[in-house]
């Protein structure tokens, strides 16, 4: 049997609380093995002061990157809510007078195995600002759904870092929330009283389908595990004028444009013979987001072997594949991007320059990823001191 850290505090009697106030970082992946609710469970117990929402707020109903305004009150347990994802940098971390009153934080939030998923950031910046204050920090560890064991891609080079990369781990990191607070900690300053509870029974082999646990949307366009697994490739799409899939049913395990040719799109990644994965062609009409009513042609991403299956280099084929068959018209994202006006939206998922400039100069696809084994080198060293589990 699997418990998440949140299953293990409610068996335990939240005796770690004991005589404190605290504020919980959560959204609707924040429960228990019954579906009861962290704020729910704090508030029931006395121990609520107040709550913090990340990107998509804490009912997890916002879009991506759109700023969620303050609310007053939560409206079931009527302590006051605060947002942690504004208009501004600055709107990403507790202020002081949020946490006054305080004794605690608590960061309970399902992730997906990604280094462009927001909600680590938040728990990062939430530990500084915890640390500032002189509170304890607690992260309620859950599982990896994407698994343990598999790393892929580069870290964040310097001059990139931004809200979908602060720090410099790989594409695909292979850690737990909890993993990750250690390593923000004690390798990348955050300086905070951490304490990680940690999941019980899980194994890094494990994928979400093997936990036994039900999988809760974290955000609006993470609907599955399996959006989870391509995520880490398919979600560079953002910094490009290619729909991928946002305002469909399959987020993330499909792209396209009205100008692409499915059929040709299909053929040609099918020809790489990349490991792990089929595609198909597919023609969606977005119902929002790119392409909003506009029929469009691309690929679907069947993956046939979740162990071989290697996300990142797969997104990075789909990406130069649909440059290269869009008749001039595809482009990279040139707008400000998670508070960075800058550097090119797709360099900052990508932490370097160095995909996008290969994609430009019609490089292979194994020169794109020139290096990036000699950076994961360092990452695992580096991740090897903070590992929970077996």
């Amino acid at each position: 049997m699997i418990r998440t850290g949140l299953d293990a505090w409610v068996r335990d009697g939240f005796t770690a609380l004991k005589g404190s106030r605290v504020a919980a970082i959560v959204n609707p992946t924040s429960v228990d093995a019954s579906f009861r609710h962290l704020a729910d469970l704090l508030h029931k117990a006395g121990k609520l002061a107040a709550l913090f929402g990340p990107e998509h707020g804490i009912r997890g109903e916002a879009q991506y990157m759109v700023p969620v305004g303050e609310v007053a009150r939560d409206r079931h347990t009527h302590v006051p809510v605060y947002s942690l994802y504004g208009s501004t940098f600055d709107s990403l971390s507790p202020k002081p007078e949020q946490l006054a009153g305080v004794d605690a934080l608590v960061f309970d939030i399902q992730d997906v195995g990604s280094r462009y998923y927001t909600y680590v950031y938040t728990m990062a910046l939430a530990m500084k600002a915890a640390a500032k204050a002189k509170l304890p920090f607690y992260v309620l560890d859950r599982p990896n759904p994407i698994g343990g064991l598999q790393t892929e891609g580069n870290v964040v080079n310097a001059g990139f870092e931004s809200f979908v990369g602060l720090y410099p781990i790989p594409n695909r990191h292979g850690m737990t929330v909890g993993e990750l607070a250690q390593l923000f900690n004690q390798q990348q300053g955050c300086g905070c009283e951490l304490t990680v509870v940690p999941c019980e029974g899980w194994k890094r082999e494990q994928y979400f389908g093997d936990t036994g646990l039900p999988f809760i949307s974290p955000s609006p366009n993470m609907p599955t595990p399996d959006t989870a697994l391509v995520y880490p490739g398919m979600c560079q799409g953002e910094g490009t004028n290619v729909s991928e899939g946002r305002g469909t049913c399959r987020p993330f395990e499909q792209f396209g444009a009205p100008w692409l040719d499915g059929s040709a799109v299909a053929a040609q990644l099918q020809s790489l013979k990349l490991p792990g994965v089929k595609f198909r062609p597919v023609a969606f009409t977005p119902t929002f987001d790119k392409f909003t009513g506009q029929s469009c042609e691309g690929a679907f991403i069947h993956v046939t072997d979740r162990h071989a299956f290697q996300p990142l280099l797969t997104g990075l084929a789909v990406w130069q594949t649909a440059r290269a068959l869009s008749g001039g018209k595809f482009q990279w994202r040139a707008d400000a991007y998670e508070f960075v006006d800058k550097v090119p939206a797709f360099d900052l998922l990508c932490g370097t320059a160095q995909v996008r400039e290969g994609i430009e100069a019609g490089l292979p696809l194994a020169e794109l990823v020139r290096g990036f084994d000699a950076q994961l080198k360092t990452f695992h060293s580096m991740r090897s001191q903070v590992l929970l589990y077996g």
